[in-house]
């Protein structure tokens, strides 16, 4: 399936997330002690130098991308929810942003941002799908699953450097590596998992003026 084709999946999934964000009741609420831990939390934050915070934006928002990339080989459940839950926050926050402030007041506050945040979202999770798609499939099938195998016993050396990529990652990171060793299957990976990396890199990179637009810009829109 082509990357365009994954990105109007990862669409398709953030627009059902604001749909449920839109049907949310406006009457449910997070515990008074929790919005309050939060908005300690926030405050701590926002005492920090400006470039400490867009550093910590810009990591936070890189590792959701890269934990979604490398966890994808399950199900591809990690990016299907962090699609699904952003698009549902996004709409459940700005639905009690209209009715508390207005329209212009949530513009200001998620656009200058959004416009670079939302497609690295897009564009990082829609890699994410693709490779962890590619990634069921060959160790559902039974051939790739079969020189998997054989190339993780092969020799002592792979089947130590397996168990330690396994102990310290999990089992899907140490199934790339293995799958990486084998010609045969590094032959299928390999093109897929170029073309992702592209579109990762290019996610990753669209998060960083999302970060600084968010750290400099947005307060002095909303003030």
């Amino acid at each position: 399936m082509s990357y365009k084709r994954w990105i109007f999946i990862a669409t398709f999934l953030f627009v059902i997330g604001l749909g449920f964000g839109l049907a949310t009741p406006a009457g449910i609420s997070l515990p008074s002690e929790y919005i309050a831990d939060l908005e300690e939390q926030i405050s701590s934050l926002l005492a920090l130098p400006k470039l400490l915070i867009v550093m910590f934006i810009f990591i936070k928002n890189t590792s959701v991308l890269l934990l979604s990339f490398v966890l994808s080989p399950i199900f591809c459940l990690v990016p299907i929810l962090a699609l699904t839950a952003n698009g549902w926050l996004i709409a459940f926050v700005s639905t009690a942003v209209v009715k508390e402030k207005s329209i212009g007041f949530l513009l200001a506050g998620l656009l200058p941002h959004g416009i670079f945040e939302l497609p690295a979202l897009i564009l990082g999770q829609a890699a994410a799908l693709s490779f962890g798609a590619m990634m069921i499939l060959l160790i559902v099938r039974r051939q790739s699953r079969t020189v998997l195998v054989s190339s993780a016993t092969q020799s002592v050396r792979h089947l130590v450097l397996a168990l330690f990529v396994f102990f310290i990652f999990g089992i899907f990171p140490a199934i790339i590596i293995v799958a990486l060793w084998n010609k045969e299957t590094r032959d299928i990976l390999m093109p897929n998992l170029k073309q992702n990396l592209k579109y990762l890199l290019l996610a990753l990179a669209l998060l960083l003026p999302a970060a600084i637009i968010e750290t400099y810009i947005t307060p002095l829109l909303l003030t």
